[in-house]
C-alpha cells in the first residue's frame, strides 16, 4: 500500500488522528495542495468577489456550501475542520489562537474556501528542470508582505503577500513559462529581481516561512501567495476568519495535471 506521506487520503487520516502537525511541504507528491479560508456567510459574497478580483493570490479551487465541511469536488469524504495540520483563528483583526482542529468553532453559518497553493507549482518547476532548494529540503519558502495593493471588495482590503524562490538566472524564463500553466496555483510571478520596489528591502526579514538561501547567479522571483487573506484579516480587522497556519495546507485528491491550463 502507498505510504501515508504519499497518498492524500491516508495523509488526511493521519492528520485527523493528530499524528501529523508539521508543514505539508513535500508531502503527497503529485497532488494539489490548498490554502483554507473560512468566513461567516454574511461575509462570503464579499470574500468571493475579493477572490475574483485578486485571482493570483486567491485562486479558488472550491467554495463549500454554508455549514458543509466536506469538499465534495476536490476531496470527497474529507473534512476541512480536522484534516489540516494546524489552523488559525482571527477575531476583529487579531490572531487569537492556533489549534489542531476547529470543530469547536464550526456552525451552519460558516463558508469554506479552498484556494490554490504554490507547493503545487514547486513540484511542477522541479519536474520541468528548475531546481528549488526549499523543495528538495522540504522547507517553506520565504514569504513577505509586499506593497502591492489588492483590489478591495467590501471589508476585504490590504496588501498582497508574496512568496520568493531564488532561481538560476538562465532558468527564470522557464520558471515563468511553467508556472503560468498553473493559474489555480498562483500562476506566473508577480515580480522578478530585487524586492525593494515591491516593499521588501531585506529578503532576510521574512514575515512567514524560512529565510531563503540565495546564491551567486540566482535571481529572486516572487509569486502571489495564499497567505494574503490572513494579512487582510489583520489589516482590515475582519470580525471573524479561520485559516490554515502558513505551510500547513489541505492536501486534495486532485493531481497536479488536473489544474494545468495547457
Amino acid at each position: 500500500m502507498t505510504g501515508w506521506t504519499e497518498d492524500p487520503k491516508l495523509f488526511r487520516e493521519r492528520v485527523r488522528k493528530g499524528q501529523w502537525r508539521g508543514s505539508t511541504a513535500g508531502m503527497c507528491p503529485g497532488y494539489v495542495q490548498a490554502n483554507l479560508v473560512i468566513v461567516p456567510r454574511e461575509l462570503a459574497f464579499d470574500f468571493t468577489v475579493f477572490c475574483l478580483r485578486n485571482p493570483q493570490p486567491c485562486p479558488i479551487l472550491e467554495v463549500l456550501d454554508p455549514g458543509d465541511p466536506v469538499p465534495h469536488e476536490v476531496a470527497p469524504g474529507a473534512d476541512i475542520r480536522t484534516d489540516l495540520p494546524m489552523y488559525r483563528i482571527f477575531k476583529d483583526g487579531t490572531l487569537v489562537e492556533e489549534r489542531e482542529d476547529i470543530r469547536e468553532y464550526w456552525c451552519d453559518d460558516l463558508v469554506g474556501y479552498l484556494i490554490g497553493c504554490s507547493y503545487t507549482f514547486e513540484e511542477a518547476l522541479v519536474r520541468g528542470g528548475v531546481p528549488l532548494r526549499n523543495f528538495s529540503q522540504r522547507k517553506d519558502p520565504g514569504i513577505y508582505i509586499s506593497n502591492i495593493p489588492c483590489r478591495p471588495a467590501g471589508p476585504f482590503s490590504g496588501p498582497m503577500v508574496v512568496s520568493m524562490r531564488p532561481i538560476p538566472a538562465s532558468l527564470v524564463p522557464k520558471a515563468v513559462q511553467i508556472t503560468a500553466r498553473f493559474p489555480k496555483a498562483h500562476g506566473a510571478p508577480v515580480h522578478v529581481g530585487e524586492g525593494s520596489s515591491i516593499g521588501i528591502p531585506d529578503l532576510r526579514r521574512v514575515d512567514f516561512g524560512e529565510v531563503p538561501d540565495i546564491r551567486e547567479g540566482e535571481i529572486p522571483v516572487f509569486w502571489a501567495c495564499g497567505v494574503t487573506p490572513q494579512v487582510i484579516a489583520l489589516r482590515a480587522r475582519i470580525p471573524f476568519m479561520i485559516t490554515h497556519k502558513p505551510g500547513h495546507m489541505f492536501i486534495t485528491d486532485l493531481r497536479i495535471e488536473d489544474i494545468a491550463s495547457w
